[in-house]
């Protein structure tokens, strides 16, 4: 699958759904109904939109096609596949 921008709300979750590969279907729909029935309690709602907003985060990642690639390269260790933090992230290098 190639990345698709999101057509709707970045939070929806046939969005979410629709963008994100078949193989993390499954794991998605159970945590977003755990969070689902755990919003049943006001203050627990904002769980939810963590939920969401995690999953949205991970199907960009997720359908990218160059994903299982780069992962691949951090598992083999292969540093010069990488640009540094501090170089892409401002502030990075201030973080303690």
């Amino acid at each position: 699958m190639t990345a698709q921008p999101m057509q709707g709300s970045p939070d929806d979750p046939g969005e979410i759904l629709r963008l994100l590969p078949a193989k993390w279907h499954e794991q998605f729909l159970g945590e977003y109904h755990g969070a689902l029935d755990a919003a049943h309690e006001v203050w627990r709602f904002q769980q939810l939109r963590d939920v969401l907003q995690l999953w949205r985060l991970r199907a960009v990642a997720y359908s990218d096609p160059g994903y299982e690639d780069a992962l691949q390269a951090t598992r083999d260790g292969r540093a010069e596949d990488f640009v540094p933090a501090e170089q892409v992230i401002p502030g990075w290098s201030d973080r303690e």
